[in-house]
């Protein structure tokens, strides 16, 4: 006999075994039992929360010969061929691949004519979303006024893509994310049943994977005990078969990223990927690690917090102090980043290049200019008044110890001369090329010129530019960007110039080259 999946072979048979959906469980069984059942409804939520398994429920109870309580008996014989598949009276369309007019109008003719056995013919149209504008219309009439025999029970996971006119003739019942704690009562009850031993921590975390799909939870179940058959599944084990990572590498990549040590968080990550884990669910883990994080912070009770954040009292411990060491506008950035970085990893080549740009971000917030990257620079500054650290505020380069413990100071560059600012203007198009966008874009439309006193001019024609290209990170980037061409210091301003005519006028015309660029994005 061919094997069967879990997700199957435990789906619920009857109402008592839906977990997580109370309400309408209970809506729909008394509908039953005082015989007060609906004509259409709608099953709508994510993937996995038991929207098929209730419709299927539904048919076998609506038939039975002798329910129990709204709740099939699954013995009787229209019971028993609902659950083979061989039952006359209950059709499964999937709109996926059966969505256009003609097999809507299939379902019209269909229903004229009564059920050879039992009380309802019922209609269950998986996906029910992706049917065409002409397939709904068809179906409106046949909704609205079906014979007193015919039940539609549509599910879809993406309820906002149904016409209005549709959702107004329909009983509609939305299927929320199953709790944790709930998937992993039904996990013990199957992994109990099956002979299967597991770790209570592994199964847990099992279960928080799924994100509140119970389907999902099974699939991962059967994935981890197919890798580890016949053996106990710790939590390592489960890590390594879902290719997750053990929250102490998240805590490790905090503290890294708090230090602002760049080499010591990519060297975290380069040991994540020697690993072999899977980067798209170490992003999504990190995230859900800055959000715990988050919530313990704000947290005005201990034991308010407990209940949102699952995790074992010795881990929410260690969460405590690390949030003692970081403020909430830092951690909402972080997050704020990586939510990004989930989003745009899926399908991305060089996911590891784009995950080691996400941590230069959180160490550098420098390089970013939005409100929450100028808040935590400012606390950088404060941080430094408070410790007294004024030198390394007046030295962009932060100093590091010699060998003896002495202070090492960059070195100073010395004044550009003439000569090197007649090889800037040479060189521009090289130096801007250095410069991210959109800072790059806007200095090629600029012009340059040189002042009587050896300063170098940037002219900005356009006042949104100017903005852009005079605040402080952008005038450091260009520095450098210059400095590193020249090896030298360059003294230089940004003006808003008004129009080319009037710069020219007031400036001399370096003829040496020239000054409108074309920049390539």
């Amino acid at each position: 006999m061919s094997y069967t999946a879990l997700y199957r072979k435990w789906r619920p048979e009857k109402f008592e075994d839906v977990k997580g959906q109370d309400a309408i469980v209970t809506t729909l069984k008394n509908q039953i039992i005082r015989d007060r059942i609906g004509h259409a409804y709608l099953f709508c939520g994510t993937r996995g929360t038991g929207k098929t398994t209730v419709a299927k429920i539904v048919a076998k109870a609506v038939n039975c010969e002798a329910p129990v309580n709204g709740s099939p008996c699954g013995k009787c014989k229209s019971c028993m061929s609902v659950a083979d598949g061989t039952s006359l009276n209950v059709i499964e369309i999937d709109a996926a691949s059966n969505n256009g007019v003609d097999n809507i109008r299939e379902i019209r003719d269909e229903v004229t004519y009564a059920p050879t056995e039992g009380r309802y013919k019922v209609y269950i149209i998986d996906e029910v979303h992706m049917l065409s504008t002409g397939a709904f219309n068809a179906l409106l009439k046949t909704l609205e006024e079906p014979p007193s025999y015919v039940i539609f029970i549509l599910a879809t996971t993406e309820v906002h893509k149904i016409p209005v006119t549709i959702l107004s003739r329909c009983q509609r019942y939305d299927f929320k994310r199953i709790p944790v704690d709930t998937i992993t009562e039904r996990l013990n009850e199957l992994m109990e049943g099956e002979g299967i031993k597991a770790e209570d921590k592994a199964v847990r975390y099992i279960a928080r994977a799924a994100d509140g799909a119970l389907r999902d939870a099974l699939s991962l179940m059967d994935q981890c005990n197919s890798f580890y058959f016949g053996q106990t599944l710790t939590y390592d084990k489960v890590l390594e078969v879902l290719g997750a990572v053990d929250t102490g590498v998240f805590s490790e990549l905090l503290c890294a990223v708090i230090a602002k040590d760049i080499s010591g968080a990519v060297r975290i990550l380069d040991e994540v990927v020697a690993q072999g884990r899977e980067l798209t669910q170490f992003v999504i883990d990190f995230t859900w690690y800055l959000r715990n994080l988050m919530l313990v912070k704000t947290a005005e009770e201990d034991g308010d917090i407990e209940e949102v954040i699952d995790m074992s009292s010795e881990n929410l411990k260690q969460l405590k102090r690390e949030a003692d060491a970081v403020d909430i506008g830092r951690i909402m950035r972080y997050i704020r980043i990586f939510s990004q970085l989930s989003g745009d990893i899926r399908y991305a080549a060089q996911k590891r290049i784009l995950i080691e740009i996400a941590i230069v971000k959180l160490c550098k917030p420098a390089m970013e200019t939005d409100n929450e990257s100028i808040l935590d620079r400012i606390r950088v500054i404060e941080e430094k008044f408070e410790n007294g650290d004024f030198a390394s505020m007046s030295n962009p380069a932060e100093r590091e110890g010699g060998e003896d413990g002495e202070d090492v100071k960059a070195p100073t560059l010395q004044r550009a001369l003439p000569e090197d600012l007649k090889r800037i203007v040479k060189e521009w198009p090289r130096i801007i090329s250095e410069v991210t966008n959109p800072g790059r874009r806007m200095l090629g439309k600029c012009e340059i010129s040189v002042t009587d006193d050896d300063k170098l001019v940037v002219a900005v024609f356009e006042e949104t530019n100017f903005e852009y290209l005079n605040s402080d990170s952008s005038r450091e980037e260009l520095k450098g960007a210059i400095e590193e061409t020249t090896g030298k210091a360059v003294e230089f301003n940004i003006i808003s110039a008004g129009t080319k005519k009037e710069f020219k006028h007031k400036y001399p015309d370096l003829s040496v080259i020239k000054m409108e660029v074309d920049i390539e994005d």
